[in-house]
């Protein structure tokens, strides 16, 4: 595995190795995209972070089980090498994203950006994007509590990641549904 030059902070995660699978190299992939068959196919470099460096890995091959990828890195050749890979992240450069249709968003866009009301009422602001299957949730941080406002257009009436606002229109009771409580360890997708 070689160095590279890519800013860790400006990549763009894309999933986590959970494990090893077999004794030939290969790690199953809990992927963290909307974009799991574009971002894991044979060619794609991910990268990887090991202590102060970030290692770039070619994907050689990879196959799908469980909408879960299992992927052949030409840099990881034995089951040692892919157990030192465990629960790494794997990013991309977020230049490499593909530009998006008008009015939609990867969602490490959106994490940052501060929420308010459409009549200008502070909400919080979002860290985090949950969901799949087209049902999405902006998970907003409010002072010690979390509140989760489902990211669809009655709701979300404005969203400016370039500036870091999204105006909401909520419906009565939505921000008064999570009672105070600690941050949950949501699993989150952001690319």
């Amino acid at each position: 595995m070689s160095s590279v030059t890519p800013e860790w902070d400006t990549m763009v995660s894309v999933g986590r190795i959970a494990r090893p699978h077999g004794n030939r190299g290969r790690v199953i992939v809990n992927p963290d995209t909307d974009f799991v068959e574009e971002r894991f196919h044979a060619g794609n470099a991910l990268f990887v972070r090991r202590g102060d460096r970030v290692d770039r890995l070619l994907i050689r091959d990879v196959r799908f089980h469980l909408h879960r990828p299992i992927v052949a890195f030409d840099e990881v050749a034995t089951m040692t090498e892919a157990e030192q890979l465990a629960s790494a992240e794997l990013r991309v450069p977020a230049e490499t994203l593909e530009r998006l249709p008008a009015g939609v968003f990867y969602h490490h866009e959106l994490i940052g950006c501060r929420v308010e009301t459409v009549e200008g009422a502070s909400v919080g602001t979002v860290s985090g994007v949950e969901g799949d299957g087209g049902v999405y949730r902006l998970v907003v941080e409010h002072g010690p509590t979390e509140i989760l406002v489902p990211l669809v257009e009655a709701i979300c009436v404005r969203i400016e990641p370039a500036v870091g606002v999204i105006a909401i229109d909520p419906p009565a009771g939505l921000l008064e549904l999570n009672p105070p409580s600690r941050r949950s360890k949501r699993t989150r997708r952001r690319s």
